[in-house]
């Protein structure tokens, strides 16, 4: 195509097609360079396109809590480290710039149409959790008061500057950290996959001409909000409101409402969140991108399945989240768990409010946890330093007329489990016991899926840091569904005469564990669907 500048339907879908594409390309560069099994194994990352405008173009099929908070950390670096020159790249994680919580350290880095860098196309960036950044417990998932002892807050900072690597500010951010290595592995891979992203970029433009490019972009955004508007027409006009709870928030063992009142008025959609719990002492607040993410993952199930993701879709959508809540806590608020179990409980309270509108559309509810574990120690094989971080599948609700599938990741969470195998070899644990947890799902004429049981044996001392969900208000059925099963966490120890005691645990707790003590953890199942037959 030459540089004239027009947009076909056929056109249009190849240009989007070629645009997601470079996001996949990315996250795959990523995950095969990287150092930890969190990232290569459990692919906790993820890669999208930008505009000059720091609009998000495509996102890789990859982690939908990042899905509206890349955008507001891509305007971040715009605003505190403009202008720009080829070569430069950016790393940030601090939640309240529009990060998820800290062990998710964002690289942003700018695109331009050649090296003399006048003209820019745009930005490459990409976000993959760290197994350790730091802060009061190994793995960075602690039981927190504030923000500050969960890791090291890295602010908008060039990393790389006309190609040439701050070796002081990486020695900082490795000095501040368990396990530098692995952290410096990993960074370069992040930095391997922008690079990726800028020669394909670039490639596209050439391809295209610079005219059709920005003509394509431009219609691509907007086709994204035009399936968006459709979607939200099919949703009767009105307003819906729910409530749902946290169990605690791992301080106090008060629970945390989150309510949400959906109003669809036309073509557009405004989810208030007034009423909801106020912000707490615990690590399970939030940032309100994370909230919006939350709100456009949830439009994002209501489109079709081959729409575009991209900044034409949160055109569509209003989101009022109260300054001081759990939804949109103030600085320095600890938020680590915020982003992994308070955005699933988000993602519940919507559906449910959407259940009322939409009952042969909306799924009873998931597991709604990411039944988040950290380990950390010193593995006796190497004398190093380890941390281990993991998130376990459960019981996905049951849909209208189909049951709910087991032991699979839900809703906000989208990675995969750590093989056994690379379990075994990267850490100093065993796996004692793998299996999916008969029964857990919820009864219906659709049932719910069932959750999993993980059992780990620990080969040295640790400390262990749990930080679940839905151990207490179990996944609820809808249209007369019965609930699925609430989470187990079991600490399975022996005691001087040879006997094991189980030790239940708590949802969200730090412990000291020894060689030969074992954990269980036994993950929700989800909500049945319709009167059991």
């Amino acid at each position: 195509m030459s540089g004239e500048a027009r947009v076909d339907p056929i056109s249009l879908a190849v240009f989007a097609a070629a645009v997601s594409a470079i996001a996949e390309e990315m996250g795959a560069a990523l995950q095969r360079s990287s150092y930890s099994p969190n990232i290569k194994e459990r692919l906790d990352f993820s890669c999208a396109i930008f505009d000059p405008a720091g609009q998000m173009l495509a996102q890789a099929a990859h982690i939908p809590a990042h899905l509206g908070s890349m955008p507001d950390s891509v305007r971040a670096v715009i605003e505190h480290c403009a202008p720009f020159a080829p070569g430069d790249v950016v790393v940030l994680n601090d939640p309240y710039l529009g990060g998820n919580h800290l062990p998710d350290i964002t690289m942003v880095t700018p695109v331009f149409l050649d090296d003399s860098g006048s003209v820019l196309l745009g930005y490459v960036a990409n976000r993959a959790h760290h197994a350790d950044v730091g802060g009061i417990s190994p793995g960075s998932m602690p039981i927190a008061t504030e923000l500050y002892q969960e890791g090291i807050i890295i602010p908008p900072i060039k990393l790389w500057q006309r190609g040439q690597l701050n070796e002081a500010a990486l020695a900082l951010i490795l000095r501040n950290v368990r396990t530098p290595e692995e952290r410096r592995g990993d960074l370069l891979a992040q930095y391997a996959a922008n690079r990726t992203g800028v020669r394909r970029v670039r490639e596209l433009v050439a391809r295209y001409g610079f005219a059709s490019y920005q003509a394509l972009s431009a219609a691509l955004l907007d086709y994204g909000e035009r399936l968006a508007r459709a979607a939200i027409c099919q949703i009767p006009p009105g307003s819906y409101s729910f409530t749902d709870y946290l169990d605690d928030d791992g301080v106090s063992e008060e629970p945390v409402a989150i309510t949400a009142t959906i109003t669809v008025d036309g073509e557009v959609l405004e989810v208030d969140f007034t009423g909801t719990s106020s912000e707490r002492p615990g690590s399970i607040n939030t940032v309100e991108t994370v909230t919006k993410s939350a709100v456009y993952y949830v439009l994002r199930c209501l489109m079709p399945e081959d729409a575009p993701m991209n900044h034409g879709v949160f055109r569509t959508v209003r989101v009022i989240a109260p300054v001081g809540t759990v939804v949109n806590a103030r600085p320095q608020r600890a938020v680590a768990g915020g982003n992994v179990e308070t955005s699933q409980r988000i993602v519940d309270v919507l559906f449910g409010a959407l259940a009322t509108a939409l009952p042969d559309v909306i799924p009873a509810a998931s597991q709604g946890t990411m039944n988040n574990l950290t380990i950390g120690g010193r593995d006796p094989r190497t004398g190093t330093p380890f941390a281990y971080y993991e998130t376990m599948g459960g019981g996905m609700g049951a849909r209208p007329g189909l049951d709910g599938l087991s032991g699979v990741h839900v809703h906000m969470s989208n990675t995969r489990n750590t093989p056994v195998e690379a379990l075994e070899y990267a850490y100093p644990l065993r796996v004692v016991r793998y299996s999916m947890r008969d029964g857990s799902g919820g009864r219906g004429a659709a049932r719910g899926g069932d959750g999993l049981v993980r059992e780990l044996e620990f080969l040295t001392s640790a400390e262990v840091t749990l930080l679940t969900e839905r151990r207490r208000f179990a996944p609820w059925g809808l249209q007369g569904g019965e609930p699925g099963a609430t989470g187990r966490n079991l600490l399975i120890t022996h005691l001087p005469d040879g006997r094991e005691q189980e030790v239940p645990l708590r949802g969200k707790q730090r412990l000291t564990v020894r060689p030969g003590d074992r954990l269980r953890i036994e993950t929700p199942g989800g909500g049945g669907w319709g009167t059991p037959h």
